[in-house]
């Protein structure tokens, strides 16, 4: 069975990254970029697969602009067979996004594809649903766990007030929790011979697909700083507060 893994290439989560001074978005120049860390998780259970013989091939993609090659080269380094970039210098919303992934599935025919459950840049968790939307997929999203038993996935999925264990039939679309895994540490030789392995580049344009923002970002800030903590000596003393200070909120 092959895999499909699509990773996304966002500013690494260790750093901070700071606003513009005019607030229309983020600084990006000389910020570290790394692969999405919840589409890690999705090339680990990949990679996994293909270990125990349920897989016998994964395929690593992402969309964006040559730039974005340093994250299919850290898929090959966990050891994806292949990458493919669908290059494209729009700028790209979770439905474009989809778009191009599903003419993709459908030149491919994985068995299965894999997601991160959402990117820590714009957080909205909506690429994987909308890709099992446009192939009519079944879909398991926010997995934490993964089988695949007699022609299906069985994952177990986070749910409101708990989680809940469902088999998905094949093809599928995936979306992987943290929790699902630890990905593996990726050692320096790997990277090194990774880095002369080819990258199949395709033009997002040839899809002849309208990927055009649906939603306007009108201005990005700061959260509000949080006020300092106040310490108590004792429990009566908290008591006071709460009944004084303490604001009802709506």
């Amino acid at each position: 069975m092959k895999l499909l893994v699509a990773v996304k290439r966002v500013v690494d989560h260790n750093i901070k990254v700071h606003i513009k001074p005019d607030g229309s978005n983020v600084e990006l120049a000389g910020a570290r970029m790394s692969i999405n860390p919840f589409d890690e998780n999705a090339m680990e259970a990949a990679m996994r697969l293909k270990e125990s013989g349920v897989a016998t091939e994964v395929v690593a993609v992402t969309v964006g602009t040559t730039a974005a090659q340093d994250v299919l080269r850290h898929a090959l380094a966990m050891g994806a067979d292949r990458a493919i970039l669908l290059e494209s210098g729009d700028v790209l919303q979770p439905l474009g996004v989809a778009k191009l992934l599903k003419i993709l599935v459908e030149r491919e025919q994985p068995g299965l594809v894999l997601l991160g459950k959402q990117s820590i840049d714009d957080d909205t968790g909506q690429t994987g649903q909308m890709l099992a939307a446009l192939l009519d997929y079944g879909q398991g999203t926010f997995i934490s766990t993964l089988n695949i038993e007699n022609g299906e996935a069985v994952v177990t999925r986070e749910v409101e007030g708990g989680t809940e264990t469902i088999a998905v039939a094949l093809p599928a679309v995936l979306t992987a929790d943290l929790r699902l895994n630890e990905p593996r540490y990726v050692k320096l030789p790997n990277l090194m011979m990774a880095k002369k392995k080819p990258i199949q580049t395709i033009s997002a344009a040839e899809f002849g697909i309208d990927v055009s923002p649906r939603l306007a970002l009108v201005k990005v800030a700061d959260p509000p700083v949080r006020k300092a903590c106040a310490m108590v000596n004792n429990v009566q003393e908290l008591v006071e507060k709460l009944r004084s200070e303490a604001r009802v909120l709506p």
